[in-house]
């Protein structure tokens, strides 16, 4: 099996961007997973390790509760550039922007344990004596140590190859983590046995603290053994607060094996997932989880494209399976957001809630591929409501951060609920969606839901001003007016859908008015968004480049952000031409068609975090992440595929290959969608706009549960760098000119076909082809 061990030079990457473009240029006719060929070896769990994609190298099981990976240094856990491993910790959030898990780093050393910050001790090793798979990771560190990592949903298996010593030590690190420690505390129990439960805070601000519980069982007997507080080591000791040392004599058999297994509930549900998936030896365990991920990655089999293209694409695919997480244990029980225990019945609970990113583009990939998984999904968040009273907005774990603004989980429940993930559940997310939309938390819940909702409802619009009413850990909706309305709007768009179908229709006709609140921000001098004040005056920069009140962003990235009514947006700005123009501007569409890839990487922002101050796309991050779907709307489809086209050239399969933050998938959940032709352009509602995909074929196995076909084939053949404009499509074989599909539409469809020609053709650009305004 092909392993992935990645230099960093800027020759690598560039050679990578050309393999991207030649891959649309001239693709084979190999279909991925053909041939003997394993989907896993395409993946390279590298990428975005980089230049803040904050990716994580290590292993792990597809929505996996433990993810098992190194820790370098970095804020969120591994950096490709570093040169020193800490530990190999259990938890990683994959693409998040600030610190969070890297729980029970631990690390293999030899000699005399005299220091206990990581670090003082972490371990010096080379990309040379590294490789990653889906499930698997090795490095060899230069204290001549070999690790190997693998796992299974709630367990992390180590096997450690050791140099011949009877000094070979383990080092369990309880006290240290990538968030903040607030309390730890270690216990060796046995010869074989460490336990340790550890509390932590903080992401990105403070939160409420969490604790997690693992055991370690070892698959022979130790030594010695010692733990240690603060600096002071004590031999012999069975508790502590800091870590753990335990010692093997390795003269003769020379490697160790340990199963740690995770439990956000206590030691008992800790030993419970230990018995339930350990006691494997390494080989059998990383086998099953290569398994495992070969069988997810199967879903989506692509014929066509480079090895480069192909490579980008499942190892997205791979990324976009890594959350949300696992959150109950083996015996069903998990810990609620109001702190108590409780058993998930008839359902699998999950948890980590990124919903501000998520909602535009991951939530639908997995109701699309793995439906029973996004139902589960769905499901635990209504339980978050109906145990703590409120509906999450960034959750990690047990507990909310209130990362982010707006009201995504509405648009996350609204989707799931069209896509017909909440049979039974219907009513139970209704009232939990209206309470949310119509209410504030109050001061007593730690969450702050539509914190501006009284202003909202009473004015149409969320005033912009700081600092925020309610001291609450997290961000406020008040500092972010502009881009709090227009997400609110959108919700309420969602959500008057869904009271429509359900026939409540008073509240579909407030709702709907309501979602025309986007109005209530537009400034007819500047024909762009502008927040207001209080006194309902527009504050800021009139310059929509330079503008605040928008969260990571500006009036010219949140402009198209009314995916329920592009029409009416159309309309403000001056017309189907007035549109046109400005988008052509936004993407910079004369040097794009000229230089795809030129135009991308430096015309377009570039920059992690580089949010503001700036008229064009920014395809690091989510708020214009459906933007270059608007042309569907506008006349001129083509358009959107060469925006497509453009974007995915910044994902390329080097560590260096992500844009921006990953976000749990949301990235590059976007890549595998716009590589399929097939894009969720009104979330939290079934509507679907197509584009050309740059595989010649895309083979998808669905669900018959949810999709009665079983199946769905995508067919452009001949796509390529100069043939990639739709001249015509067709559905089952019937012509079809819309620029969209329903998921109606997707149920009873086998077979999507276009094709493909080297010039924009009329296909799509009637009055009536664009997706229609949600009312």
């Amino acid at each position: 099996m092909r392993r992935f061990q990645r230099l960093r030079d800027a020759g690598t990457v560039a050679a990578a961007v050309a393999l991207l473009g030649a891959a649309l240029v001239a693709p084979t006719a190999q279909a991925a997973g053909t041939q003997g060929e394993q989907l896993t070896d395409l993946v390279n769990p590298f990428i975005g390790t980089e230049n803040e994609g904050n990716t994580f190298p290590g292993a792990t099981a597809p929505f996996g509760m433990v993810q098992l990976s190194p820790d370098t240094g970095h804020d969120t856990g591994y950096d490709y550039s570093d040169t020193h491993i800490r530990g190999f910790s259990l938890v990683h959030l994959s693409g998040v922007g600030c610190r969070l898990g890297g729980d029970l780093p631990v690390l293999p050393t030899v000699g005399e344990v005299v220091e206990t910050d990581y670090t003082k001790y972490e371990a010096e090793f080379s990309h040379d004596t590294e490789e990653a798979s889906p499930g698997y990771y090795k490095v060899g560190l230069k204290n001549g140590i070999d690790a190997e990592l693998t796992a299974t949903s709630r367990t992390g298996v180590q096997r450690y190859t050791f140099p011949a010593t009877d000094k070979a030590n383990v080092l369990l690190n309880a006290g240290q983590s990538l968030h903040k420690t607030v309390s730890s505390k270690v216990e060796v129990l046995d010869n074989r046995t460490v336990r340790t439960a550890i509390t932590g805070r903080g992401f990105c601000q403070d939160t409420q603290p969490y604790t997690v519980y693992t055991i370690t069982r070892f698959d022979r007997p130790f030594t010695t053994y010692g733990t240690w507080d603060g600096s002071t080591v004590t031999d012999g000791s069975k508790t502590g607060r800091g870590g753990a040392y335990v010692r093997f004599d390795t003269t003769k058999d020379h490697t160790v094996e340990a199963t740690t297994a995770l439990s956000y509930v206590d030691a008992r549900g800790a030993k419970g997932n230990l018995r339930s998936e350990g006691g494997r030896p390494f080989e059998q365990v990383r086998r099953s989880a290569q398994m495992a991920w070969e069988s997810r990655l199967s879903a989506v089999r692509v014929r066509g494209g480079s090895d480069t293209l192909r490579r980008t694409f499942y190892s997205s695919l791979y990324r976009s399976f890594l959350a949300p997480n696992i959150g109950s244990d083996a015996d069903s029980r998990y810990t609620g957001w109001d702190g108590r225990i409780h058993r998930a019945k008839g359902y699998r609970y999950y948890q980590n809630w990124s919903l501000w990113d998520t909602y535009r583009s991951q939530n639908q990939l997995l109701s699309l591929l793995a439906p029973r998984e996004a139902r589960d999904m769905a499901i635990s968040v209504i339980k978050i409501d109906e145990e703590s009273g409120w509906l999450p907005k960034w959750g990690y774990g047990p507990v909310e951060t209130n990362i982010m603004t707006g009201d995504p989980v509405t648009p996350f429940l609204t989707h799931a609920y069209h896509q017909g993930l909440l049979k039974g559940y219907e009513e139970q997310t209704y009232r939990a969606l209206k309470k949310n939309a119509d209410g504030v938390p109050p001061i007593g819940s730690p969450a702050t839901g539509r914190e501006a909702n009284k202003d909202y409802i009473a004015g149409g619009f969320v005033p912009h001003h700081k600092p925020r009413p309610h001291p609450k850990p997290g961000d406020s909706d008040y500092g972010h007016g502009a881009s709090a309305t227009l997400e609110y709007a959108l919700s309420d768009a969602t959500l008057a859908a869904m009271a429509r179908d359900l026939g409540h229709r008073a509240d579909a006709e407030r709702y709907a008015a309501r979602a025309q609140n986007y109005r209530k921000i537009f400034d007819s001098s500047t024909r762009f968004f502008r927040p207001r004040d209080a006194s309902g005056a527009f504050t800021g920069s009139s310059d929509p480049a330079k503008s605040e009140g928008f969260h990571e962003g500006t009036a010219w990235q949140y402009q198209w952000l009314v995916p329920q009514d592009i029409p009416g947006v159309i309309g403000l700005i001056g017309g189907k031409q007035a549109a046109n123009d400005r988008l052509d501007s936004f993407f910079a569409y004369d040097q794009l068609v000229k230089d795809p890839a030129k135009t991308a990487r430096e015309v377009w922002v570039n920059g992690p975090y580089d949010y503001y101050n700036a008229d064009k796309y920014n395809p690091q991050n989510e708020p214009d992440l459906i933007a270059p779907y608007t042309y569907l709307s506008t006349g001129q489809p083509w358009k959107t595929t060469d925006v497509v086209h453009a974007a995915l050239t910044l994902f390329t399969d080097t560590p260096t290959g992500m844009t921006g933050n990953d976000d749990l998938g949301t990235m590059s959940s976007w890549m595998v969608l716009s590589s399929i032709g097939v894009f969720p352009v009104q979330p939290g509602y079934p509507t679907w706009g197509l584009s050309t995909p740059v595989f010649d074929r895309v083979d998808l196995a669905l669900d018959r549960r949810y999709y009665p076909r079983g199946s769905l084939t995508v067919t452009a053949p001949g796509t390529s760098a100069d043939h990639r404009y739709i001249q015509s499509a067709r559905v089952d074989g019937s012509r079809y000119g819309r620029t969209y599909l329903t998921t109606d539409d997707l149920r009873d469809m086998r077979s999507l076909s276009f094709t493909v020609g080297t010039e924009p053709s009329a296909w799509g650009t009637k009055a009536q082809d664009g997706p229609p305004p949600l009312h």
